[in-house]
């Protein structure tokens, strides 16, 4: 599947594909991982834009990797975040 990585503002998740359901991390400019996240088809730029908006949580960069289905982007995005154990992420 496609992965892509853009700078973390308006412009950057503007270009980001819609056509199929994303993990996306947020990183800095050093590539940690500071959030991990789900978006379903259709709406991947408005969650990226949705964290921008809320200002919460610090970034330079985000990077998608497309999934076949959302559910398999969950199961994925489990996976990474007790892997990773990503400072913005709440522990389930």
């Amino acid at each position: 599947m496609l992965t892509k990585t853009v700078r973390f503002n308006q412009t950057g998740a503007e270009k980001l594909p819609n056509d199929r359901p994303v993990i996306y991390k947020i990183q800095t400019d050093s590539g940690k991982t500071n959030y991990v996240g789900t978006a379903m088809k259709g709406r991947v730029t408005d969650r990226i834009l949705e964290h921008l908006d809320k200002g919460r949580i610090p970034g330079a960069k985000v990077k998608i990797e497309q999934i076949s289905s959302i559910r398999d982007a969950e199961k994925k995005e489990q996976r990474i975040i007790s892997r990773t154990h990503p400072k913005y992420n709440r522990q389930k």
